[in-house]
């Protein structure tokens, strides 16, 4: 890894994770949508708890998101189940002038790239104050449900929003959906959450940049590039 920010200082596109990544990691929200994955499977198929939480985790490992294995071996219908697991409290995400602010100086273009639904990411967008800063939402719908880190889907969004990677930075918090990123010459920025789960390798090559929180790096980039740029 390294601080060094020159390659930052020449991006035009930004892609940015949605959860655990434009808000803290500590409102938890994942903690919710689990739960109700698990109710849902529950309810779907009448189960018990404790054998609804088992498929749920089992789906996850075998398919990459619950969703996907719901899809592939129940035939659930992926709209039904979205708009359930995503019915949640979000009145722990806090609005971020910060965030805003610096979004609004962010040179180039600003895409949310998530494995959650457009309806989830409008949102959390919307209580963060900062819906009207994207140009674009690339939701799991857009990906044919295909999930992150499947480098089909980043191939597909490269091609849709006619986005030049070496001219690309993506920032996100679960380190493995850089990989792809990375492979196709984008420059990579890390959120360090604390979860060990979603860190990379001590030495892993595809992570360029490791930050703690996006609103404060983004409000320090933003006064880099800045200084950097000639006077007129």
């Amino acid at each position: 890894m390294t601080t060094d920010v020159d390659p930052l200082l020449h991006v035009e596109t930004w892609i940015f994770d949605l959860d655990n990544t434009l808000y803290p990691a500590a409102c938890n929200l994942f903690a919710q949508v689990d739960l109700r994955m698990t109710a849902f499977i529950g309810t779907r198929f009448g189960l018990p708890h404790d054998e609804a939480r088992t498929l749920q985790k089992r789906f996850f490992r075998t398919h990459g998101t619950t969703l996907r294995g719901l899809m592939v071996e129940r035939g659930v219908s992926p709209g039904d189940f979205l708009d359930y697991v995503h019915d949640i409290d979000l009145s722990c995400v806090p609005p971020n002038a910060t965030l805003g602010a610096s979004l609004d100086a962010l040179a180039g273009r600003k895409v949310v790239f998530t494995n959650g639904s457009a309806k989830h990411a409008d949102r959390v967008l919307g209580r963060l104050g900062v819906a009207d800063r994207f140009e674009a939402v690339w939701d799991i719908v857009e990906s044919d449900y295909i999930p992150k880190p499947d480098p089909r889907i980043y191939d597909r969004l490269i091609a849709d929003l006619a986005i030049d990677p070496a001219r690309t930075a993506m920032v996100e918090d679960i380190a493995v959906n850089l990989v792809p990123a990375h492979e196709r010459g984008m420059t990579t920025v890390w959120v360090d959450t604390g979860f060990a789960w979603s860190a990379p390798d001590p030495d892993a090559e595809h992570v360029h940049h490791r930050i703690d929180d996006v609103a404060t790096w983004l409000a320090d980039l933003v006064a880099a590039r800045r200084a950097a740029s000639p006077p007129n």
